[in-house]
């Protein structure tokens, strides 16, 4: 394997010659190994994109070389393939603002471009990664421009699965209308209600929590790229930002803005934590979902045993044909995980000091990590949950006649002491309350069924 001799402030350094990362990448390489793992690519291919429309910018202002900004374009081009995904090296836990990674991508970036120019990585004359690729920029504002850039892109693809799941609880909420059962509060019987407006408020749940995260993605496209070290601009041209924005949605096709206040959005970010904590909220309500899911499903004989869930695998490896929730316990684990990560997002984004926030990777990586979870713990309840759920009919019926249920719905037509009078004597025979309203042609049987439908509200 060959080497190549490159230098910075600090000294010579041998670098593969094959890399297309140069000496700074490697110092981080060195210095940095406490997560074990590269910061995600979606962050790295979003200042991959800024770097594309920083370059372009440069040009039409006359800062940089058609040339030179071309070869950075076509560089940027073929990394957004996943051609070099390998040079992208810089651990998790890095310099705060993120410094290693942004020079990660101007190495990998410049020496691919030097590569179109005809040279070889390594050749500075040709394309430089702080002069060239970085021009007019710090890591201050690219990093999370970067973050809001990723972010607000896998948040699409998110969505994207959180409404198929929303699709699903709406099919089971048309499905299982005329399925009425016992309602449950303080987890003790109380009114009716049906199996599909259960399901129907699983999915309005949901289109609440999409409706936050749609609105806490608005402020993620005010960016402060352009901004320099602290937000003035120092050192740029006052059409520079606007430029690089009218570059960026080209390239991503969405809607960025200059950021109102680019110091402002320099050194906070709670735009991002704003994003992160309407992630956690949609994590609370899988969770709470998924565990009345587990509740109603409980038993199978010995439990609610109101639905049936799609069984996935054995449950056990000792009890022959146990099936137990699996899918639900792997989606409250992964939520679990989404409050943890928006609970370190807070914390950071609270850190930050003067001028500048020093936490921002670790903001940056948990957020899309969360949306990451979030969106395949999504399709997986679509496709291996939600959609094969039955409704166990026969139990769902069996378990509202024997509730109290019937005595309240009864209470309004024959009044409390002849309502209490049924129930000491569904209490002292056995049967339930059904049974003695036939039997004592309190009312007939389709009457009854009508006042049970009416008494769930509106049906579908």
């Amino acid at each position: 394997m060959g080497v190549r001799i490159e230098k910075d402030s600090f000294g010579e350094r041998e670098i593969p010659e094959e890399a297309y990362y140069g000496v700074h990448t490697l110092r981080s390489m060195e210095n940095f190994d406490v997560a074990g793992e590269p910061l995600p690519l979606e962050i790295v291919y979003a200042i991959v994109e800024l770097k594309w429309a920083c370059a372009l910018a440069n040009c039409d202002l006359g800062l940089l070389p058609a040339e030179k900004a071309a070869a950075i374009a076509r560089a940027c081009e073929r990394a957004l393939t996943g051609e070099f995904a390998d040079q992208f090296r810089v651990d998790v836990f890095q310099a705060g603002s993120g410094t290693s990674t942004n020079m990660n991508v101007n190495e990998v970036i410049g020496n691919v471009a030097c590569t179109e120019l005809g040279g070889k990585p390594g050749d500075r004359s040709l394309v430089h990664p702080n002069d060239d690729v970085n021009k007019g920029q710090s890591t201050n504002n690219v990093f999370p421009s970067g973050i809001k850039v990723a972010v607000a892109e896998e948040i699409l693809i998110m969505q994207e699965e959180l409404r198929l799941l929303i699709s699903e609880f709406h099919k089971k909420e048309q499905e299982f209308a005329d399925v009425i059962k016992s309602g449950r509060t303080h987890l003790q019987d109380a009114v009716p209600v049906t199996l599909g407006q259960e399901f129907g408020a699983y999915a309005h749940a949901l289109e609440k929590a999409s409706w936050r995260v749609d609105e806490a993605r608005k402020y993620l496209l005010a960016l402060g790229i352009g901004g320099n070290a602290i937000g003035t601009g120092i050192n740029t041209k006052a059409e520079f930002r606007e430029r690089i924005i009218q570059h960026l949605n080209r390239i991503t096709g969405d809607h960025f803005h200059v950021a109102e206040n680019g110091i402002e959005i320099t050194q906070f970010m709670t735009d991002i934590a704003d994003v992160s904590a309407s992630l956690k909220l949609l994590a609370l309500d899988l969770l709470k979902i998924c565990n009345d899911l587990r509740l109603l499903a409980s038993g199978p004989n010995t439990g609610i045993g109101e639905i049936f869930l799609p069984p996935v695998e054995p449950g056990s490896s000792i009890m022959p044909g146990k099936i137990n929730p699996s899918i639900c316990e792997a989606a409250n684990m992964a939520c679990l995980q989404v409050v943890g990560n928006d609970a370190a997002v807070g914390t950071a984004a609270g850190l930050g000091q003067l001028e500048l926030n020093t936490h921002m990777p670790l903001i940056g990586v948990n957020v899309v990590k969360s949306l990451g979870i979030l969106r395949r713990c999504c399709k997986m309840l679509a496709d291996k949950c939600v959609s094969g759920i039955e409704a166990r009919r026969d139990v769902c019926a069996e378990n509202f006649n024997i509730s109290a249920g019937l005595a309240t719905v009864l209470n309004p037509l024959l009044g409390y002491d002849r309502v209490a009078a049924l129930v000491k004597e569904s209490l002292k025979t056995g049967k339930n309350m059904r049974q003695l309203v036939l039997e004592q042609e309190i009312m007939s049987e389709a009457d009854l069924d009508t006042l049970l439908q009416r008494s769930t509200g509106p049906t579908l």
